[in-house]
């Protein structure tokens, strides 16, 4: 199944999306936003599935606008750095004093705060007056679907409500800024995007064989298969929640793959009127253009 969220009579709803037929059925009220269907187990996705069978509401994907699929965090999103090895071996030398002597034993985690988040076609914000250095990441996203501490990497799947799709735009030099950390190049406001809507885990056949791929103003510039992690969605799972509870409706972004702006020669940042296009396959794309806004 694939959840949707929009706002109808100007209330958040979630839908189930059709790509095939490039529709959504709007599912009824009393079902909650997706944010409510995650958190409510099997029980409450099933009733989204039975609701979604009757095809009540359907209207055209071309005219509805849609939002990031989830709107209430628990925490900040939590992340995964270079959990591509390519992506690892080109930033050798251009992390300023951040590199690691040797290729990590286990995935490299930082957070990054909620209100970053925008939806699939959502303007990036960009403001020169916060940083120079405006760089993308594609990458695939989860979502946690049951509480759970200490996961065994075999049984970590089990705890995924779905995936979707996301991209880790991100101020490289506000990144080495602040005493080395990320948390402050990776959550300036309104600069993630996520979506298009939320995959469900029964729908993904393989989970090493998505293709994770950005453009930026109708140039291919990262492409690469799940595949080529460093660290599986599971083993991400297991260690992160290693002593750590995660609850239903966290978000977990795996990593980005080689391709990133900061590492090309000659170096290539976001800017106002870029457009980014980032797609998953079998999870969807986003569509967002870079607007200058001020955040100061």
């Amino acid at each position: 199944m694939k959840l949707a969220s929009l706002t109808v009579d100007g209330g958040r709803r979630a839908g189930a999306v059709n790509e095939t037929e490039r529709t959504v059925t709007v599912l009824p009220a009393e079902l909650g936003p997706v944010d409510d269907i995650v958190r409510g187990g099997g029980a409450a996705l099933a009733a989204a599935r039975t609701a979604a069978a009757q095809a009540g509401d359907v209207r055209s994907l071309s005219q509805v606008r849609l939002e990031s699929p989830l709107h209430r965090f628990n925490r900040d999103i939590l992340c995964t750095g270079w959990n591509y090895w390519d992506h690892f071996e080109e930033s050798k030398g251009r992390r300023e004093g951040q590199d690691p002597a040797s290729r990590p034993e286990h995935p490299t985690f930082f957070t990054k705060g909620p209100d970053t988040v925008i939806g699939p076609t959502d303007d990036i914000a960009y403001d020169p007056e916060i940083s120079a250095q405006w760089d993308y990441e594609a990458e695939i996203a989860l979502v946690i679907g049951r509480d759970g501490r200490s996961i065994p990497e075999e049984k970590a799947l089990d705890h995924v409500f779905g995936y979707l799709v996301a991209n880790d735009v991100s101020q490289r030099d506000l990144q080495r800024a602040h005493g080395g950390q990320w948390l402050k190049g990776k959550s300036v406001d309104a600069t993630m995007p996520l979506g298009p809507w939320l995959t469900t885990a029964d729908e993904i056949d393989d989970l090493a064989a998505l293709q994770v791929r950005c453009e930026v103003n109708g140039h291919l510039l990262q492409n690469a298969s799940s595949g080529r992690m460093a660290f599986s969605f599971a083993r991400i799972i297991a260690e992160l929640s290693h002593g750590m509870t995660l609850r239903a409706g966290d978000v977990v972004l795996t990593g980005t793959p080689s391709g990133i702006g900061n590492a090309r020669e000659p170096q290539i940042f976001l800017g106002d009127g870029d457009v980014v296009v980032t797609r998953v396959s079998g999870l969807g794309e986003l569509r967002n253009r870079v607007r200058r806004t001020r955040l100061t």
